[in-house]
């Protein structure tokens, strides 16, 4: 304001400076008039001197209040600035808001966010609603969206106490008492780890097994002919059930290591070694199948050496003792060799306080709801008892052994199957007792949210990974296409948007046959735990890309149809039921429903399934050769076409198939032929050993003689899935 006063002041003046030397060019020439006019015009003179002060006058007032004017003009504005900067919004944010939250605390629409961030350093197609903001994009937002920024530090999750449930510590050896021994037996598929607990347990639970195979951990109660009790854990022997003998090493006492006698150490065998020396559980040799004629303990026992198990014959510390689980021979010996290491150990538990123990397999059955088996721990089990396991509790309502009896309490390393539960825990999971159903509640709503919580920590490191990546792949294009003139800038960046285009409908259905998306049902939480395991190992997505939309256990729904359907997938059962309704409704809609009760033809159902989805590979089949003896000319019509005069060394030439011309053993030309004789006749087929001239559908091609003429069909054939998942 001051400079535009100056200059109005500086104009005036020079304009005061003109008048006032006007003025004086006037007297001048008055003074010279005097001489000769002395009395004209008296009054004129005065009237002219006034004028350039009265002038100055009024510049004078209108001066002052054109300053007046400008000076209260400036403190309006002045004060119009204040008011605007005083009546900008305050917006509370914190550190790693979503865009949902910044847009909520902004009192905007989400896509105000989206507007304030375009032409930035951020990928905008990658931001959802729940999305987390740096602190650079949260500032930019509110910067561009005209308001004030303020940081809340009560945004900031409070740390909550820790509400879980814990193990109670070791009790007071005065306390402990004598327990039965926890056995797990373990070893390789068919070497007859089952046959073996039968002939101990007087059942035959290996003759009702699908396959002859094992597919579940099983925990009996033994009682033996001296009186002493053992709990014996049946683990598969199948390579998909890893994961289940591992979860049986690590709550068992001793592990009993079954090796068929004519087989020798297998696949499994190793594992299992390996599983009791992570478990640092104490090992008994059950050499198996010493009946059979082939049998060779000693070859048994040589190759056990390799894999640090040695036994007692070579200086070793570990039992083994030959069986035969078939006829029964030397079964109490094994049962002796286990009591006696029972002995060593010193198995003791604590009967009183609250129940520890470990959920050995979980089910849901029809009429009970979800059911668990457990190993008692320490403790004892009784009806009402309130537990916790994983992120599920119970009130347990009914307890039962493994005959399906109802019984009213179990003890320290008793089996024990539990009803009651509010949602199926997983195998594996931990059990405590705890003292009430709202402690209950509360440990496993506290389990939820440090789940939640983790996941949470994940899910902000993979979008801040992310958001590295995008910027850096921004900052490298900027580099790439700055140097380019715009026009040929623009032209790229519309090739590559093109190419990013979403796929039509008719596009996507054909993109779609690469996919085979999946729902798993299992009876049990091992069975399906196994069979994920296994999908793991699928490393053929390059060909068929295999999507696990939902997995559980129990009984096929009309949910999981429903969720087929959806994705145009498959369901696939393991022991489990699909009722007829479930069934009719599948077949309405087109949903593929397979059950199975062994595990590798399951296994070898999905690998046909994933082979159907592969494109066909097309196969040349040999039907003739002939070679060609001579080559010369006929004239047909103007023209003159190229003959080849051959003789058939191998099958026969038929003219409506495909032919193919090589030279010094690379084809030079595939096609068909116009013209095939034997003689002077047309014929359409000729065999071996006899003579025929022939002219192929293309003129250029250059015969010689040597050349070989093979005449060959395709077929198409099926493809198959390069995944092998070990067995």
């Amino acid at each position: 304001m001051n400079q535009k006063i100056l200059k109005v002041e500086n104009l005036l003046r020079f304009h005061t400076i003109c008048r006032q030397l006007h003025s004086l060019y006037q007297r001048r020439m008055l003074a010279q008039w005097r001489h000769v006019f002395s009395s004209a015009y008296p009054v004129w003179p005065a009237q002219l001197y006034a004028q350039p002060w009265q002038t100055d006058a009024l510049i004078r007032a209108a001066l002052s209040q054109h300053r007046l004017l400008v000076t209260k003009k400036e403190k309006k504005s002045q004060k119009s600035q204040l008011s605007s900067t005083k009546s900008k919004k305050e917006v509370e944010v914190w550190i790693g808001m979503t865009v949902e939250e910044l847009a909520r605390a902004m009192e905007k629409d989400i896509d105000c966010v989206y507007e304030s961030l375009l032409n930035t350093a951020i990928d905008i197609d990658s931001l959802e609603a729940n999305s987390h903001l740096d602190e650079v994009w949260i500032k930019e937002v509110i910067k561009k969206s005209g308001m004030k920024l303020k940081w809340s530090k009560l945004k900031q999750d409070k740390v909550r106490e820790n509400k879980d449930a814990v193990r109670r510590p070791q009790a007071d050896p005065a306390l402990l008492i004598p327990r039965s021994p926890v056995v797990t037996i373990m070893g390789h598929v068919d070497h007859g780890k089952t046959t073996l607990l039968d002939k101990l347990r007087k059942t035959q639970v290996a003759a009702m097994e699908a396959g002859g195979i094992t597919q579940h951990i099983g925990a009996f109660l033994v009682s033996l002919p001296s009186g002493e009790k053992i709990t014996f854990l049946d683990t598969p022997g199948h390579a998909a059930f890893s994961a289940m003998r591992a979860r049986g090493a690590h709550v068992t006492d001793i592990i009993i290591l079954v090796v068929a006698a004519d087989d020798g150490v297998m696949k499994q065998t190793v594992e299992s070694i390996q599983h009791a020396k992570d478990a640092q559980v104490p090992v008994v040799l059950a050499i198996n199948k010493c009946d059979k004629a082939e049998a060779d303990p000693e070859r048994v026992k040589k190759e056990l050496l390799a894999y640090d198990v040695v036994c007692e014959d070579y200086g070793g510390d570990i039992q083994a003792v030959h069986v035969s689980a078939l006829t029964g021979d030397n079964l109490m010996a094994l049962v002796e060799a286990t009591i006696a290491l029972a002995e060593m150990l010193e198995l003791k538990a604590d009967p009183t306080g609250p129940v520890e123990g470990t959920v050995i397999e979980s089910f849901t059955d029809k009429g009970r709801g979800p059911v668990t088996t457990a190993i008692i721990q320490r403790g004892t089990l009784r009806k009402g008892s309130i537990l916790v396991a994983g992120k599920s509790w119970a009130k347990v309502r009914l307890m039962f052994d493994e005959n399906d009896k109802a019984i009213n309490e179990a003890c320290p390393s008793m089996p024990v199957g539990i009803i009651g539960w509010r949602d199926l825990p997983s195998a594996g999971d931990e059990i405590l007792e705890v003292e009430s159903e709202p402690r209950a509640r509360e440990v496993v709503h506290w389990r939820k949210y440090e789940q939640e919580q983790e996941k949470n920590k994940e899910d902000l490191e993979l979008i801040e990974e992310k958001r590295k990546e995008h910027q850096e792949a921004h900052r490298k294009a900027r580099e790439k296409y700055g140097t380019l003139p715009w026009k040929e800038r623009s032209f790229i960046k519309y090739k590559i948007k093109k190419q990013q285009q979403p796929l039509k409908p008719k596009e996507k259905a054909g993109g779609d046959s690469n996919v085979l998306p999946i729902i798993i049902k299992g009876d049990v939480d091992g069975s399906v735990e196994a069979i994920l395991n296994i999908m793991d190992t699928y490393d053929a997505s390059h060909e068929c890309e295999l999507e696990l939309v939902h997995f559980g256990v129990g009984d096929i729904s009309e949910n999981d149809v429903n969720l087929a359907e959806t994705f145009h997938g498959v369901i696939y059962g393991f022991n489990v039921n699909a009722g007829n309704v479930i069934q009719q409704s599948a077949a309405k809609k087109g949903v593929k429903i397979k059950l199975h009760k062994i595990i590798y033809r399951l296994i070898e159902d999905l690998q046909e399934e994933l082979s159907s989805r592969l494109p066909c590979t097309v196969e040349e089949h040999t039907i003739g050769e002939a070679c060609i003896l001579a080559t010369f000319s006929i004239t047909e019509g103007k023209k003159k076409v190229p003959v080849a005069g051959c003789r058939v060394q191998k099958g026969q030439l038929e003219k409506q198939k495909k032919f193919k011309l090589i030279r010094n053993g690379h084809v030079i030309w595939k096609g068909s032929l116009i013209s095939l004789k034997h003689h002077k006749d047309d014929i359409s087929v000729i065999k071996t050993g006899m003579d025929c001239g022939l002219s192929l559908d293309e003129e250029k091609i250059e015969l010689k003689v040597g050349d070989d003429i093979v005449c060959y069909e395709e077929k198409e054939v099926l493809a198959k899935t390069s995944w092998d998942p070990g067995f």
